[in-house]
């Protein structure tokens, strides 16, 4: 059986095992490269701990962690297997990333563990933490990148929805087909109040704050200790549906709660919590949100004539490089925000994405944007369009991917 994809409202619901490990593979050989050209710092860290591990920037921080300083590394996800009978049925393409990165890391002699199931439950951090104690190691470094829709209440069993939505108005605006490059005008009506408080409910810092707080009651946080976990701003022709819809609201209860972590930390362990604002790329988040997809298919275009295009992995490993991990204090913004956006948001680039906004049509979309090159991470963020990897081939068993 080969395996074509799948793709619905913008949403890719299957993937390519051996298209997800040829991603998996290309990320940890940039690392390598990267780490033999800058080397390893002093303060490198030894544990890390990646709270949604297995695509995006989740993944790519796991396999910076762990390929770039020798880090041993946990990683949490909920993820669905792939089967071969009694109907084959492909997995979730973060079930293969994280195969794959489990089969690197066991060749290059590192030390990963994989848990799948429900992270914002006590009972998956009553697992990690047991985890830790019985490996006699504590985390130096927390990753929290948790992008799910959904979150099930640990206390109380209440399901929670987030929602794509603008607040207050409506939104109008145009976006793009991931497959066909057909550009739609798309609507969006206003949140109600239940929705706005329910995205920030799921995505928000109230899990990450459990999380951090319950291992530094457990002792498995180290001295020390860093947590960072990833936002976005984005120009102001995004804010209504992003920055001032029920994401953005929840993000910045994201970055409210850094704020609060990281006086706890200071004062506990003499450790930090930060914010990321990174850049926008695309995930399978990123290319259900309107507006979203066209005006990345823009970005890639102005920032790759002008020599400053990051993918997901080209972003974490210079957050931990020039970031996180300087050997001095991480630098931020007036805000407390680490701002690893700051080749996206340059000026000169955001000035040339603004214009060509204003101006693009179905007939220019070729010319000022870069249509094919969004489609193609659009696709490989499910393991196809990867390069070397025949897609007329039967896919291989699940035991030997």
């Amino acid at each position: 059986m080969n395996v074509k994809p799948m793709i619905r409202n913008n949403m890719c619901v299957n993937a390519h095992p051996a298209g997800c490990a040829a991603g998996v593979v290309r990320q940890v050989k940039y690392v390598q490269e990267k780490k033999a050209e800058r080397g390893s710092p002093k303060d490198a860290p030894k544990t890390v701990l990646v709270v949604g591990c297995s695509t995006g920037y989740g993944l790519s921080s796991r396999i910076t962690a762990a390929f770039g300083y020798g880090a041993d590394t946990i990683g949490i996800s909920f993820e669905k297997e792939g089967t071969d009978t009694p109907t084959p049925q492909s997995g979730t393409p973060g079930w293969y990333n994280n195969m794959a990165f489990d089969r690197e890391a066991k060749a290059a002699g590192l030390k990963s563990i994989t848990i799948n199931g429900d992270a914002f439950s006590h009972t998956m951090r009553k697992q990690v933490i047991e985890t830790l104690q019985q490996m006699g190691k504590k985390v130096d470094l927390l990753v929290y990148s948790i992008a799910s829709a959904v979150r099930v209440d640990p206390d109380t069993g209440d399901l929670y929805h987030s929602a794509i939505k603008p607040i207050g108005e409506p939104f109008t605006g145009e976006t793009v087909d991931c497959m066909t490059g057909k550009i739609s005008t798309i609507g969006a009506e206003p949140a109600t109040a239940e929705e706005a408080a329910n995205t920030v409910k799921v995505r928000g810092g109230e899990d990450w704050a459990l999380w951090t707080r319950q291992l530094a009651a457990a002792g498995v946080l180290a001295e020390g200790v860093k947590t960072v976990a990833f936002s976005y701003i984005g120009p102001a022709l995004t804010h209504a549906i992003y920055r001032d819809g029920t994401i953005g609201n929840a993000k910045k209860d994201l970055e409210k709660t850094a704020r609060k972590l990281n006086d706890e930390l200071k004062e506990s362990l003499g450790g930090n919590a930060y914010v990321s604002i990174n850049k926008c790329i695309v995930t399978r988040s990123s290319a259900v949100i309107p507006l979203i997809p066209l005006y990345l298919s823009v970005l890639y275009k102005v920032m790759k004539e002008q020599g400053s295009h990051e993918d997901g992995i080209e972003q974490m490993e210079r957050l931990f490089a020039e970031r996180l991990y300087t050997g001095g204090p991480v630098p931020t913004d007036e805000n407390g925000l680490i701002r690893i956006d700051d080749l996206e948001m340059a000026p000169k680039v955001q000035d040339e994405v603004k214009k060509r906004m204003a101006t693009i049509t179905q007939e220019t979309l070729a010319q000022i944007g870069d249509f094919d090159g969004y489609r193609h991470d659009f696709l490989a963020t499910n393991g196809f369009d990867v390069e070397g990897v025949d897609y007329n081939a039967d896919i291989p068993s699940m035991e030997s991917i």
